[in-house]
């Protein structure tokens, strides 16, 4: 079997599908062709594999890879220093693990000059072969004697060097590494202690100066925690089994009987598993666990991304958006429907609430806008108020504004709007984000919005990129309307690059409008294959061919043409019929390339043509006089909106500027294993006060129905 067929099975096993769909899935890829187009157009070809399952495909055949590169560098250095046998070229043909890869290369690792080298050097290595041997007949320190030179004065040196070859042969030994692993993943106990004179610095630690706990068991955010003291130098951190488990292990693969040799061993593998391999397995189980501790964490982050980006929108309608302030007054704009500025201003509440006032109801009379959007950040609930107070009927909306003041900022905002300052340009996202989170947001770093756990923690490649998946994932399968979709958005299509979006939004600068799908092959620089990937999921709305404001790609499109026909008629006609679309029987349209899986989907898109898979807006109004945390009492039932969910609970927002947080074991009268089980970010929910604590800024709270009952509402 040749290598690319051992990874495709083992790939195949871990997911628990047929070769076929893996092989399937990795020739796609292989071929450029990108996640959602694979997940959305292809099928029949991967057995309807769905995103996860093929980026797990795409992922693990790259680590594969990433074995198959190291293995083949072992290679290269064995040969180089003639030391590969054939032997040891099938172990490591055999490993399958950068685990077991680097295990098998450890005896034959260069390595800077050890205790053990210098014994070698020494001529002592037969002498460590003779106490191996354990023979009851033999007295080491007979056989020292024999060994004594200038650097050699006596037996004693003579076995301490024997020794120290021991000790190392046994830290390099595959077999037990391999077994020392699994112990300190099983009996590993991780153990953290404040750092002599840091008790005040390290303040925020204090939860960890003393503290223990199993690695096995240890939740991510809490490892991650006690890495960052660690690193800020606040916290000793140690992993460690029982040592007696450990010694014990070592001593059952070497030592047998009890022989004054035995008794040579014996000390040489104690000293071996204490000075080496615990220090070895400490520094690797230390690596995985904060691996694994960021791949926990990145996997938060991201579905709590997606939930954030699929918000519900809504949708192309006028608003009127505020970033509230204090000392420097609210910046106040008004977006038409395509969220273009049409105006902007500053009022001051506070100190001129009669000027405010008629503003307000200035351009609400002059603009007649569909919603009135409230940034979430300090002076937002007193601006709400100030807004409610007007009595207008159009809808209130607080809105989250995580990162808007990084927008604000940033190089496109600028390019937008060059001629305005930061907070109106700030105040243009927060209207923006309201009438359509997804084509906000993506103009913004994910780690920026502030859905995060420990995300300045995590390895940043492998948090980048899972966040570009999600927000790739999310772009696509709400689709996006070519003609007014920003070059930043665009960029997260399918199939496009920054600089093809780029061309995009220029080709409809310089020649108007896309009419149709087929314009795309104009864009400079957008070649067949691009318009493979993307064309499904660049939308045209009112173009002359209905299928063209749908999920259906121009390759099916003459599968459409058929069905109308055979139906006399028009594709148009077709998609607004629900009655006739209950007539086709896709089986009559299977052909060796399209399947039921897509005829089927083709159906479902015909039905609800470029419909928004997103849910609608919810509109959440805070409880009235509750603006700030001194405000709170415990037993307070409260209307609020979940921000952030965590590995041990859920943020949510009450309206007083700080979230309170709803432990796992508040989340439900039910046990939770995960939170995510229960509740997600936007979600409106019901909370309950538990606790305050102004010293610290922290609110606890609850969604147990039986919690609290008879407290004061």
């Amino acid at each position: 079997m040749s290598e690319t067929e051992r990874h495709l099975a083992a790939v195949a096993r871990e997911l628990n599908v047929s070769v076929v769909q893996v092989r399937a899935t990795a020739e796609l890829l292989d071929e450029g062709a990108t996640v959602p187009f694979i997940a959305r157009y292809r099928k029949e070809a991967t057995g309807s594999l769905d995103e996860v399952a093929i980026t797990s495909v795409r992922d693990r055949l790259a680590q594969l890879a990433a074995v198959d590169d190291r293995r083949a560098a072992i290679v290269a250095s064995l040969e180089e220093r003639q030391l590969l046998t054939e032997d040891l070229h099938h172990k490591l043909n055999a490993a399958e693990t950068l685990a077991t890869l680097e295990d098998v290369y450890q005896p034959f690792r260069p390595k800077r000059r050890t205790r053990a080298s210098v014994a070698r050097e020494r001529g002592l290595e037969p002498l460590a072969e003779v106490l191996l041997r354990q023979d009851p007949r033999i007295d080491p320190i007979v056989e020292g004697a024999r060994f004594l030179g200038p650097e050699v004065p006596d037996a004693e040196a003579a076995l301490q060097g024997a020794r120290d070859i021991i000790a190392e042969r046994a830290s390099d030994d595959a077999d037990m590494r391999s077994r020392m692993r699994r112990l300190f993943w099983q009996r590993g106990m991780l153990r953290s202690s404040v750092r002599s004179g840091r008790e005040t610095t390290g303040a925020r630690f204090r939860d960890y100066f003393d503290w223990s706990e199993p690695i096995s068991s240890a939740p991510s955010h809490r490892v991650l925690a006690v890495f960052r003291g660690e690193s800020e130098e606040a916290l000793s951190v140690s992993i460690q089994p029982p040592e007696g488990d450990a010694l014990a292990i070592v001593e059952r693969a070497y030592v047998r009987g009890t022989s004054r040799s035995s008794e040579q061993v014996r000390l040489a593998v104690r000293d071996g598993y204490k000075r080496l391999l615990s220090r070895a397995m400490e520094t690797e189980t230390h690596a995985e666990a904060k691996r694994r501790a960021d791949a926990a964490a990145i996997g938060v982050f991201a579905q709590n991304l997606r939930q954030l980006l699929l918000a519900p929108p809504l949708g192309q309608k006028r608003v009127l958006a505020i970033d509230p302030g204090v000392r420097t007054g609210c910046k106040t704009v008004v977006l038409d429907a395509q969220g273009q500025l049409l105006f902007d201003t500053v009022i001051y509440p506070d100190q001129r609430r009669r000027d405010a006032t008629d503003i307000v109801l200035d351009l609400i009379r002059r603009y007649e806008p569909e919603a009135i959007a409230v940034g979430n950040g300090t002076g937002g609930r007193e601006t709400e108020a100030f807004i409610r107070s007007l009595q207008v009927d159009i809808p209130v909306i607080s809105v989250n504004e995580s990162g808007a003041s990084v927008y604000s900022a940033s190089e496109v905002a600028r390019a937008e709007f060059p001629d305005r300052d930061i907070t109106v340009r700030g105040a243009v996202s927060i209207g923006r984000r309201l009438m359509d989170p997804l084509a906000e947001l993506v103009k913004i770093d994910p780690k920026s919005i502030g859905v995060g756990q420990h995300q300045h923690d995590v390895d940043q490649d492998d948090l980048r990129k899972s966040l570009d998946d999600v927000v790739t994932s999310c772009v696509n399968a709400v689709g996006v309307e070519v003609n007014t979709a920003s070059k930043q958005l665009l960029a997260y299509v399918s199939g496009l690059s920054s600089s093809v979006a780029d061309n995009i939004v220029r080709y409809r600068s310089e020649h108007g409008p896309f009419r149709n799908r087929q314009d795309l092959i104009r864009v400079p620089r957008l070649g067949a294959k691009a318009f493979e990937q993307s064309a499904g999921f660049l939308r045209i709305h009112g173009a002359a061919n209905p299928l063209d404001a749908s999920a259906v790609h121009p390759e099916s499109y003459s599968i459409v043409d058929r069905m109308a026909a055979d139906l006399s008629l028009s594709v148009r006609d077709l998609v607004q019929n629900a009655s006739l679309q209950a007539r086709i029987n896709p089986e009559r349209y299977v052909t060796s390339t399209i399947g039921l899986p897509t005829l089927n989907d083709i159906l479902a898109e015909l039905a609800r043509p470029g419909r928004d898979p997103r849910a609608s807006i919810e509109v959440i109004q805070f409880r009235e006089g509750i603006h700030k945390l001194e405000d709170l009492e415990p037993g307070m039932l409260l209307p609020g909106v979940v921000t952030n969910v965590t590995a041990f609970g859920a943020f949510v927002d009450v309206g007083v500027h700080q979230d309170g947080l709803v432990h796992i074991s508040q989340l439900a009268d039910r046990f939770v294993r995960d939170p995510n089980e229960v509740v997600r970010v936007q979600q409106p929910v019901q909370v309950r006060v538990l606790e305050v604590d102004l010293n610290r800024r922290r609110i606890a709270l609850s969604m147990r129905r039986n919690v609290g009952a008879g407290a004061p509402q």
